[in-house]
């Protein structure tokens, strides 16, 4: 029994409240014996869900062998991120087909949600840290190919929708259950509500790699924002969003549709440095990850505790609303909210601890401690 922390519900903050942990579950009362912790001062909020992640702690979810693979996952579960869908780079297509059968089996096994394929059929002109030759348009035929090799674990595209053949695609990633995410994309605001209306329903890191929100060609942003199918990525580092963005997407698209992700690469949790991203080498220096070809941003080091310590003490947001970003809007992206996103009985026992400073002192998945309480 965990006690007398501030618990983040679906309703709002309880003061003082109890959280009851029984196997892997949360579970509504309490038994005789249980074990009481403490937790006066501090919040408890539900694990973290990171939709868009390309690997930590040195290793690669794009390159890596399998136990690079989980050595990333486990960097992120350090850092509250109980649930990850891994994200891959542009490659060329053999290769990301097997890459796609690598990482199906561990969605299979629980270590991740699914498999997020980012390129290669995105905008030469909004390639950002992508290889331009790897790039090609969406054709229907291959998209269905990562579709297939993924085994059922594909959760979302992302693709240039004003490509030959992407509204097809979309259409068909519709059909196929997997998301369609509109980004690295040079389309116009009509363009994209074409895309929407075909059954696109995220914005890969809204407002990168993506043309600037004008006030005569407003873009993709707009039509992004303003429509209540949509759920925004947001990378809240403080490199890629001014905080004015990140509180323009808030006040539009409201807090139940802005999802925040880390976009990681594998210096995340580890530090500077040279690594790979795909085939391009990146530079790592004071946590930025830029390309050193062209110094195009590519992905960050940032981790989902550090992105909710931001939210509520320098962009000033409601911890309820962090959560929301962070927890519950993912979850239900994911079609995972009847399992997680809350901290409600019957769901998995999937928690971070943290301090009134907002540092995390504490994770659990599934009903074990991945950090132990660290209190004082």
């Amino acid at each position: 029994m965990l006690s007398g922390a501030n618990v983040v519900m679906p309703t709002g903050t309880v003061k003082d409240a109890q959280v009851v942990v029984d196997g892997t579950r949360i579970t509504s009362a309490a038994p005789a014996n249980a074990q009481v912790i403490d937790l006066n001062g501090h919040w408890l909020v539900p694990g973290f869900v990171d939709l868009h992640n390309h690997g930590g702690g040195g290793a690669s979810f794009t390159s890596g062998t399998v136990d690079e693979v989980l050595k990333g996952i486990h960097t992120h579960r350090l850092h509250g991120t109980t649930t990850l869908v891994a994200s891959t780079v542009t490659g060329d297509m053999d290769f990301l087909t097997r890459r796609a059968g690598l990482l199906s089996e561990l969605a299979e096994q629980g270590e991740i949600a699914g498999i997020h394929f980012e390129g290669p059929f995105i905008s030469p002109c909004r390639k950002g840290a992508h290889s331009e030759e790897l790039l090609r348009d969406p054709e229907p035929s291959e998209v269905r190919k990562l579709i297939d090799a993924a085994r059922g674990r594909a959760k979302m595209l992302t693709l240039a929708t004003e490509l030959p053949g992407g509204i097809d695609s979309v259409r068909l990633l519709a059909e196929h259950g997997v998301i369609a995410a509109v980004g690295h994309t040079d389309a116009t605001y009509e363009q994209t509500v074409e895309a929407i209306d075909a059954g696109a329903t995220v914005a890969t890191h809204l407002f990168n790699a993506m043309p600037a929100l004008g006030h005569r060609a407003p873009g993709p942003i707009a039509a992004l924002l303003e429509d209540e199918r949509v759920t925004v990525e947001l990378i809240n580092d403080g490199t890629h969003l001014h905080p004015a963005a990140l509180e323009l997407a808030f006040h539009h698209a409201g807090p139940e549709r802005v999802a925040f992700v880390t976009d990681a690469m594998d210096a995340a949790g580890f530090g500077d440095g040279r690594y790979l991203l795909g085939p391009l080498e990146v530079e790592v220096s004071d946590g930025v990850a830029r390309l050193v070809e062209g110094g195009s941003i590519a992905g960050s080091t940032l981790t989902l505790d550090r992105a909710f310590k931001r939210a509520v003490t320098i962009d000033r947001l409601p911890v309820e609303h962090a959560v929301a970003a962070l927890s519950a809007n993912p979850a239900r992206l994911l079609g995972l909210d009847d399992r997680i996103g809350s901290l409600e009985p019957g769901k998995d026992a999937d928690l971070v601890l943290l301090d009134a400073d907002f540092e995390l002192k504490g994770v659990m998945r599934q009903g074990e401690w991945v950090v132990e309480p660290q209190l004082p």
